[in-house]
């Protein structure tokens, strides 16, 4: 996979001073495509000063003149075996160079971390056919769908009873219950499309770095003194949406069937209405081994948006 791109056309390595052309380019794609802008600035910069992203050899911004006209990035955690890749263009040879260049990158990375092959994956909006007929050309194939759901609040929201036997611990200041939190989504997640075991140095480290997560949005259950159960909660749709967003919510095999995922979804909804927030948002994937979606419609969410994620395996 490869392109020549123009001769009036450059390229070089993004920089966090970057930021807001990068999200003025991704803002303008996802408005044509979906007709809202669901990219902000924040969601940017926390891109380009991702712990272990290296945008000196890990980003490109391609430019026609002074124009940015292409943004491409890849990104590894964990053992490196899944690489999160992004080409975002309105031009095919643009994008076809872009995702040579993330190839090539995505070789060595998985070389550097001793892996034989590595899978790239990415997220294009089911509504954008076009972008999936050229990855599918270039080799990309649906990996899963994740649905976007979502529910608006219409104060008052009632607050759920808390289960019986269960001790509800908000917020995660101290390192003893931040490594309590990851166990819980180290074990609860594992085997799920696409996800990585991190380190918890590496998990701390990113969510240090996120400047729309606050250790105050995590929340435990617990059971006998252990915790079994988490949901973590970001301000990433608050800024385009007033929406809440449950980016992680994990029950361990053990405490399953008592109820704690619709508690800890229905305790969030009460806390976001009783905050003003317009809805509650979260993704899941259709083809998770858990009965996920089900769970997410028992509770009145909906549907808002479909993303389809595409993987393409590359040998080492």
């Amino acid at each position: 996979m490869s392109a020549v791109l123009p001769d009036t056309f450059t390229v070089r390595p993004p920089t966090k001073d970057d930021a807001r052309a990068v999200y003025e380019l991704v803002r303008d794609y996802t408005q044509a495509v979906i007709g809202f802008p669901d990219y902000t600035l924040d969601d940017a910069v926390d891109e380009l000063t991702e712990p272990g992203f290296d945008p000196e050899t890990d980003g490109w911004l391609v430019f026609d003149g002074d124009r940015l006209v292409g943004y491409g990035s890849v990104f590894g955690k964990g053992e490196f075996h899944v690489l999160d890749i992004d080409a975002v263009t309105s031009d095919p040879v643009v994008e076809a160079y872009l995702l040579g260049e993330i190839t090539r990158r995505g070789r060595e990375l998985g070389a550097a971390h001793g892996q034989s092959s590595v899978q790239l994956d990415t997220g294009v909006y089911r509504l954008d056919t076009a972008r999936r007929e050229r990855l599918e050309s270039f080799g990309y194939i649906r990996g899963t769908t994740f649905h976007r759901m979502r529910i608006d609040h219409q104060p008052p929201v009632p607050v759920p009873e808390v289960p019986a036997g269960v001790v509800v611990r908000r917020g995660t200041p101290d390192e003893e219950s931040q490594r309590a939190a990851h166990r819980v989504v180290s074990e609860s997640f594992a085997g799920q499309y696409g996800f990585e075991v991190r380190s918890f140095e590496e998990w701390h480290a990113s969510h240090e770095a996120q400047s729309t997560f606050d250790w105050s949005g995590m929340t435990l259950l617990e059971i006998d003194g252990k915790a079994v159960a988490m949901r973590e909660c970001t301000d990433s749709f608050v800024e385009d949406m007033n929406c809440n967003y449950i980016g992680r919510l994990g029950v361990l095999d053990e405490a399953r069937g008592r109820g704690l995922a619709k508690f800890l979804l229905r305790d969030q909804f009460a806390l976001d209405a009783a905050a003003g927030r317009t809805g509650t948002l979260l993704h899941v994937d259709t083809n998770n081994p858990t009965p996920a979606l089900g769970l997410y419609l028992s509770v009145g969410m909906t549907e808002s948006l479909v993303i389809d994620s595409l993987r393409c395996t590359v040998e080492v």
